[in-house]
């Protein structure tokens, strides 16, 4: 039980820091009191966390203060403030970027992006709506910095149900993989400190987009689909999955790409460089990923990245998007990223912003709890552990 106090002492006191960071973005204090009890309430073990629940949870008599500050009033350089905490927390120059997208099942037709459209998180098309999200993976932790509400074209062909649902008109419509072009932009542009960006092949799959990371000198391994094409020593438009059937048994290398939610993710990978006449430092490889027990299901990657980059390297930047996942399981589950009863455009990207900094806070407590865990189970080092010498 002790225990378990220091626990919701350590959170507490963390969310706080956090609450500081943005706190000079509110004028009034009901607005900045009501940010703090949201995070609280996301982190808190309720069964479900509604404006109801979280309002009764920061002892408010109903959801009114919770719905101003969420839908009213603006607030929203606050992201800019989570991401500094993340980077001042887990900041490293060798993180991964990662883009991906999750649905949030909903009911009706007047929140902001509702429609019929396919989910991944469902895994079948259902009423929801879609998220665009960047994530950040670091050594010390992983967690969400960036995000968007896509809007079909049922909606921006619409521009009055857009008022309604407080989608201003200067907003169009944009791809996914606009969305993801301009959060990972808005990071270099932030100077977010990483090394890669990696993608599943609904993003991957854009020549334009790689093209662009390419100028920039933005190292990444973009999942793509076996139908895409590259420019190799024999065409100019290459289909990736030809290049692979007649490459030597030995080239194959069975390797894990990380940890899964059922044990080690192996398969056989391989890899061919392509576009052999780029700059001497730099290379570019199509990356094959062979299942183990069905060789014929065949994935591929697009990279481009340094000269000495090694296989394995390039594995792991690949499994790394993994890590999108993790963090889009534990903000549902334990920050509340998908319990929100807002309809509005602007309190959809407010509560996200709340439950991506309530999520934050967690990770950087893990890291520092694994910190203490390591620093206490290494052995001493030799220095502290020879016994001292005397001066003569």
């Amino acid at each position: 039980m002790g225990g378990d106090l220091a626990d919701v002492r350590g959170w507490a006191s963390e969310l706080d820091a956090v609450h500081g960071r943005f706190v000079h973005r509110f004028n009034r204090s009901e607005p900045r009191e009501s940010a703090l009890a949201y995070m609280r309430g996301l982190i808190a073990p309720l069964a479900r966390k509604n404006g109801w629940t979280l309002a009764e949870e920061a002892g408010h008599d109903g959801p009114d203060r919770i719905q101003r500050m969420l839908n009213r009033i603006e607030w929203d350089e606050v992201l800019d403030d989570v991401r500094t905490y993340v980077v001042d927390n887990l900041g490293d120059r060798d993180a991964v970027l990662i883009v991906d997208d999750t649905g949030f099942l909903k009911k009706g037709t007047r929140s902001a992006g509702v429609q019929r459209q396919y989910s991944g998180t469902a895994g079948r098309t259902e009423n929801s709506q879609i998220g665009v999200f960047l994530a950040y993976a670091a050594g010390r932790g992983r967690t969400l910095i960036d995000r968007r509400l896509y809007l079909p074209t049922s909606w921006t062909d619409d521009r009055e149900r857009c008022r309604r649902a407080g989608i201003g008109d200067e907003i169009a419509f944009e791809t996914k993989v606009a969305m993801a072009k301009a959060m990972v932009r808005k990071a270099i542009a932030d100077r977010i400190p990483f090394a890669w960006v990696t993608a599943d092949a609904a993003y991957g799959f854009s020549k334009g987009w790689r093209y662009e990371l390419e100028q920039a000198d933005v190292f990444h391994v973009m999942a793509t689909t076996r139908h895409d094409t590259v420019v190799t020593r024999w065409a100019l438009d290459h289909p990736v999955h030809d290049l692979f059937p007649g490459l030597p048994r030995q080239k194959w290398k069975r390797r894990s790409c990380g940890e899964g939610a059922h044990g080690r993710r192996v398969y056989d990978w391989a890899r061919v460089e392509v576009r052999p006449w780029h700059r001497e430092d730099r290379r570019h490889w199509v990356l094959a990923r062979r299942s183990v027990s069905r060789p014929e299901q065949i994935s591929y990657y697009i990279a481009y990245c340094p000269a000495d980059t090694t296989l394995d390297e390039l594995i792991r930047i690949a499994g790394s998007r993994w890590a999108v996942e993790e963090c889009f399981q534990t903000a549902k589950q334990e920050c509340g990223l998908d319990d929100y009863q807002v309809r509005r455009y602007p309190g959809w990207h407010r509560h996200m912003t709340l439950a991506m900094a309530a999520h934050a806070c967690l990770t950087v407590l893990r890291a520092r709890q694994l910190d203490t865990d390591k620093a206490e189970t290494d052995p001493p080092s030799s220095s502290t552990s020879a016994s001292p010498r005397s001066d003569d």
